[in-house]
This record gives structure tokens, sequence and C-alpha cells, in this order.
């Protein structure tokens, strides 16, 4: 999509491109179960660690940084799961996230824009999964790429 607008300046006719924002979530096996985080900001809910990637970052780096910032666990990526896509994924705007299965070394920490983190098992998820994120966690519930 594109949009047309006006420099204030010389009035010449500029194009603005929206395009997709990209972001990353992981899914974090730690202490036997997943890592969640329960976010501070809206949309409210538990949601898998994740966000933003930085201009210049690789999804990689982006997937470590917004790990450790969130939880405190130093990870290893152990792969790529999966891509989410769908324009409502997320309601602030079109993201496109990659979601990274890892493990999680060091202690649970909540920081960043999470207010609490925990790990849970498949049969005791929170009620309120904010974004997508309880596709995701089902679907890797249900792949055979469970990271140990």
């Amino acid at each position: 999509m594109r949009e047309t607008f006006y420099c204030p300046h010389c009035d010449q006719p500029l194009i603005r491109y929206r395009n997709p924002v990209p972001t990353v979530d992981i899914l974090i096996a730690f202490a036997g179960g997943l890592v969640l985080i329960e976010r501070l900001n809206p949309p409210p809910g538990w949601a898998l660690p994740g966000g933003f990637v930085d201009y210049g970052e690789s999804l990689e780096a982006a997937a470590v940084r917004e790990a450790y910032e969130e939880t405190g666990l130093t990870v290893e990526l152990t792969g790529q799961f999966h891509t989410y896509s769908d324009p409502a994924r997320d309601p602030r705007q079109h993201t496109i996230s990659t979601v990274f299965t890892a493990r999680g070394r060091g202690r649970l920490l909540a920081g960043d824009d999470a207010g609490k983190v925990a790990v849970y098992q498949p049969d005791n998820l929170p009620s309120l999964i904010a974004f997508d994120h309880r596709q995701i966690i089902n679907e890797y519930f249900k792949s055979e790429i469970l990271v140990k």
C-alpha cells in the first residue's frame, strides 16, 4: 500500500510505502516448560517473549535480545519454528513474526515490558493469551520440534 503526501517545504509529491513490521517471538524451553511473559502494555494478557526487530539487526539477534530483555534468560536458538503473518495478528498494526525455538539459561526475571514471567506446561496455560500466541503455542506442542 502506498500513500501520497506533499513536502511541506517545496510542495512536491512524496510517496510513503506502508509495509508490515518485522517482529520475532521465542518459544523458550526452560525448567521443563515454556516461558511466557505477562504484558504490561496493551494488548493485555500473557505472551511469548518477543518484539520488534531493530533497524540493522538480524532476526536471530533480535530474538536473543528480546528474550534477555523480557525474561533475564540467555537463550540458545535451536531453530526457526514458523512465520506468522495474518494482518490481524496484532491489533496495533500489521506485523510479520518469525518464531524461534530456544533453550533458556539463567534466572527468570521479568524485565522491559514484562510485568511477570513464568514457566507453563501445555495443560496449564493462562486463560488470557495475547495476539495469536495461543495458536503458536498449540502448534508448537503438537509438533515434533519440542525443545528439551
